[in-house]
């Protein structure tokens, strides 16, 4: 089965989609969001296009691109759109798949339906992003309890910012969650910056081993 893995963070915002660029720039793979909230500026899709280093064609097409940057479910109201869970069906691929959740877990498509909620459907392996900053302690063990009450696999937890290192120690320890790596703020940032940081800053092993 080609390798499927799902991008999630503890919030909006955190750098999950510089992440998924160069984790899907790493795996030569594929990247998929399904879901675009905001229109406004360069979209999630775009930052990866220009940031992951793939050949044309591997930034797949969104099932949904509504325009307002607000939750999927009230962005897709404004649209007079009525986002479906059955349309989310995974794609039939050559190669690793790379797929960014928009927010955190807890976001809504639908009045019926959160992104964790998909997610449990498709049981695929997670990667969970979180910031360093202050508050990440609460947020990151509050994500992955959430995540292992629906029986989601969860590779490890991918620190974004500044080093902090208490925090980042006692979140493995509290959850048992490993620690693949940091990404920091990168300025400049580009695709060969994004490696750069990717190859130095995590341990890629836990998910080359994904099935």
């Amino acid at each position: 089965m080609t390798k499927r893995i799902v991008i999630t963070g503890t919030d909006t915002g955190i750098g999950k989609t510089v992440f998924s660029a160069g984790l899907a720039g790493l795996l030569d793979g594929f990247y998929w969001k399904p879901v675009q909230s905001g229109l406004d500026g360069e979209t999630d899709s775009e930052v990866v296009e220009r940031l992951a280093g793939l050949p044309p064609g591997r930034v797949l097409p969104e099932v949904y691109r509504l325009k307002s940057p607000l939750s999927p479910h009230r962005s897709a109201e404004l649209d007079g759109v009525a986002i479906e869970a059955a349309k989310l069906s995974l794609p039939a691929l050559p190669g690793p798949l790379v797929i960014e959740g928009a927010g955190g877990l807890m976001v809504p498509l639908n009045r019926q339906t959160r992104f964790i909620d998909i997610f449990q459907q498709w049981q695929l392996p997670v990667v969970l992003c979180a910031r360093t900053a202050l508050g990440t302690i609460n947020h990151t063990l509050l994500s992955i309890e959430a995540l292992r009450a629906r029986s989601i696999p969860i590779i490890g937890i991918a620190f974004i910012g500044d080093e902090v290192a208490d925090s980042q120690k006692t979140i493995v320890e509290f959850s048992g969650v490993p620690q693949l790596g940091r990404l920091p703020y990168l300025d400049p940032l580009t695709d060969e910056t994004l490696r750069e940081a990717m190859v130095a800053g995590f341990d890629l092993a836990p998910i080359a081993g994904v099935e």
